[in-house]
C-alpha cells in the first residue's frame, strides 16, 4: 500500500502530475470538462441506496455526488457530525472500471487529509475500516483554491466494481470534515445474466426421476 499524493491534479491542469499546489483558473478550457463528462459515472450510481456514515444532516452525503456541471455548487455539501471521519458507500447499477476520483472541498482545516478506497466491501463501517487494507490510499491536497482535485486510481485494481466505499479517516485539524463534490470517472458495463444457465438449472433431468420398470416395459413394447 502506498500513498499516491503525486497522482493528484486539478481540473484545468490536464495530467501534469505533481503540481497539486500550482493552481490556475482554466474554466475557459473546455477539453478537460468534455473529457470528464464523457467518462462520468454519475448516471451509473444507484443514488437512492448511497449511504454516508457520520453525516451531520441526513442524505447530505449523497447530494455531493453531483453531475460534473454542478461541481462548483456550494449550496450542497456534507459535513461530518461526531468527529472528522466520513464513510461513503456508493453502489452502482452495473459493473464499473474506476479511473479516478475527483474532490472539491473547503480550503483549510475541514478539508479531508486522507482517502481510502475499497471495492465490493459493503460491510465496512468505522469499527473495521481502520484495520482493513484498502484497495488504494491517497494523501489529499490541503488547499485546492476552490478547484476540483482529481486523484487517479491504479485501474488494474479497480475493475468489476459493484460498489465503492470511500473512507475519509482524517482532516487537516478541524473538528469536522466538509466535502462539496465527489466525482467518479471510468467505464461502465451492464450486468448480464445468462438465460441458458437459468433455464438449465430450472429444468428437471428425466434421469433423476426414473420410474421402476419403465425401461423394461419400453423394451418389451419394441420387441
Amino acid at each position: 500500500m502506498s500513498h499516491c499524493h503525486n497522482e493528484a491534479h486539478t481540473h484545468g491542469h490536464g495530467h501534469s502530475h505533481g503540481h497539486g499546489h500550482d493552481h490556475h483558473d482554466h474554466d475557459h478550457d473546455e477539453s478537460p470538462d468534455t473529457d470528464l463528462v464523457h467518462e462520468s459515472l454519475h448516471q451509473k450510481i444507484d443514488h437512492d441506496n448511497v449511504q454516508c456514515l457520520n453525516e451531520s444532516e441526513p442524505n447530505t452525503g449523497r447530494s455531493v455526488l453531483k453531475p460534473w456541471h454542478e461541481k462548483m455548487d456550494d449550496t450542497k455539501f456534507v459535513e461530518s457530525d461526531a468527529d472528522e471521519q466520513l464513510i461513503f458507500k456508493i453502489p452502482f447499477t452495473g459493473l464499473v472500471k474506476l479511473k479516478s476520483i475527483s474532490l472539491r472541498t473547503d480550503p483549510g482545516e475541514t478539508a479531508p487529509r486522507k482517502m481510502k478506497a475499497f471495492i465490493n466491501r459493503d460491510d465496512l463501517d468505522f469499527d473495521n475500516a481502520e484495520s482493513t487494507v484498502p484497495t488504494q490510499e491517497w494523501d489529499l491536497v490541503e488547499d485546492s483554491y476552490g478547484q476540483v482535485a482529481e486523484y487517479s486510481t491504479r485501474v488494474a485494481k479497480f475493475s468489476s466494481i459493484r460498489s465503492l466505499t470511500l473512507f475519509f479517516s482524517e482532516n487537516f485539524g478541524g473538528d469536522t470534515t466538509r466535502i462539496s463534490f465527489i466525482g467518479l470517472k471510468g467505464e461502465f458495463s451492464e450486468l448480464k445474466r445468462d438465460p441458458i444457465i437459468t433455464i438449465y438449472e430450472l429444468q428437471a433431468n428425466p434421469a433423476d426421476h426414473k420410474v421402476p420398470g419403465a425401461n423394461d416395459a419400453l423394451g418389451h413394447e419394441i420387441e
